[in-house]
């Protein structure tokens, strides 16, 4: 795709925008989706700014919130999206930093805690509030533990060049 082709890259960061949002839609079949399917909506804006650049993916990380919000079953799933979906955005800039992975954990952990706090205070969703009282404190805690070891390898996922096998040819 020639550089200054900006209707060819609105387009296609359209349609993975579209593909983004129709795997955001299938987190409410299979409960472990929760959390795979806003980690694939991810790794889809990360070809996004490969492919389209940095203005194109802010656009579509917008997009495909909204969409997931409005559209898609699993109201938690889509909550996962808006709080971290920029990651990818904001990760360049995290890598330049000193203790770049104490702040991205920092960043992790405080979307984690006010995304929940809103789900639970905010917009009282009785559901979750039941599964957290059953698990427990300890098991609430393994959990967060658990979410920042799959962050931490999300990130590193996000380090490799998904466009290397086809820059090669």
């Amino acid at each position: 795709m020639a550089r200054n082709d900006a209707p060819g890259k609105m387009a296609l960061g359209g349609m993975l925008a579209a593909l983004a949002v129709v795997i955001m839609s299938l987190g409410g079949l299979i409960p472990l989706a929760t959390y795979v399917c806003p980690m694939l909506a991810m790794l889809i804006l990360q070809l996004v700014l490969q492919l389209c650049g940095r203005r194109v993916g802010w656009a579509w990380y917008g997009a495909v919130a909204i969409l997931s919000v409005l559209l898609g079953p699993d109201k938690e799933g889509a909550a996962v999206f808006v709080f971290l979906g920029y990651y990818p955005l904001v990760k360049p800039l995290l890598d330049r930093t000193r203790l770049k992975w104490l702040w991205k954990l920092l960043l992790f952990n405080t979307a984690t805690v006010v995304m929940y706090w809103l789900l639970l205070h905010l917009f009282g969703m009785a559901q979750l509030a039941e599964e957290f009282a059953q698990m427990g404190y300890v098991m609430l805690g393994l959990t967060l533990v658990m979410g920042n070891v799959t962050f931490l390898l999300v990130d590193r996922i996000l380090d490799r060049d998904l466009l290397r096998r086809r820059r090669e040819r």
